[in-house]
């Protein structure tokens, strides 16, 4: 996909639903998700605001693309209406679809190996191998966690410190990316967490870390920058296995 495409936002709802839903079940097939908690979303307008998300406390596991809310950010009365999304899902992701607009895919998941990273005093990505260096000095980091995100203001605090950047390591909490398609947020959300748990490996030794000089760090994440086809192809992968297996997602 060349990259004057990527800068046109995808509107096909249908087309957008679907590959949410793969997300959704691709996530509850690595262990990322956590009982019927965490949230994705997905816009479905050029300015970011009206997006897609799942519904209250479905499991990843069974969520379908017909299952998902199509909520407008700037509707105050959304809480207040039957069928309302989780608390906490909406004012994270409310506040980041209304505020940025490089979120059009919001992942926001609680995975083992990126939450024990963010459970650390220092929760950087260090760069000791190529997948760490992918995030080397592009992850926002937040030290702030104030209890179970459940009103605007706090998506507005994340918003405020994800700023321009598109990974957010959340203190005491979990992990979020955001991205222009679900196939990159996806892609991204799969490498942060290979790159968390070879951290927590090398951590576990208890041995001396051999930490990337930050020039070949800096190297390394531009290399994986010149790889913008990868996500697509490895998230088209992803759902020929579901299709494989059970296609019920696309419904």
């Amino acid at each position: 996909m060349s990259s004057v495409t990527r800068l046109k936002p995808d509107t096909d709802e249908q087309r957008l639903r679907v590959d949410l839903a793969a997300a959704f079940r691709l996530a509850a097939r690595f262990g990322w998700h956590e009982a019927v908690a965490n949230h994705f979303s997905l816009a479905v307008s050029s300015d970011g605001r009206r997006f897609l998300m799942n519904p209250k406390w479905r499991h990843f596991a069974r969520i379908r693309a017909s299952d998902l809310l199509l909520l407008d950010a700037d509707d105050q009365a959304t809480m207040q209406r039957p069928g309302a999304p989780d608390a906490s899902a909406w004012s994270i992701h409310a506040s980041l679809h209304a505020r940025l607009p490089q979120a059009r895919c919001v992942l926001h998941v609680h995975p083992p190996h990126a939450t024990a990273i963010a459970a650390l005093a220092d929760p950087a990505i260090l760069p000791v191998d190529q997948n760490t260096a992918r995030y080397f000095e592009r992850v926002a980091i937040d030290l702030a966690y104030g209890g179970i995100a459940d009103d605007l203001a706090e998506g507005d605090r994340l918003a405020g410190v994800l700023g321009e950047r598109r990974r957010l390591m959340m203190g005491n909490h979990g992990v979020l990316v955001v991205a222009d398609s679900v196939a990159e947020a996806f892609d991204d959300l799969y490498y942060l967490e290979r790159a968390c748990q070879t951290l927590v490996l090398a951590y576990g030794t208890g041995r001396p870390l051999n930490v990337m000089p930050a020039a070949l760090a800096e190297r390394t994440a531009r290399d994986w920058e010149d790889y913008q086809d990868a996500p697509f192809a490895h998230f088209a992968e992803l759902k020929l296995l579901l299709d494989a297996t059970d296609p019920s997602y696309a419904e």
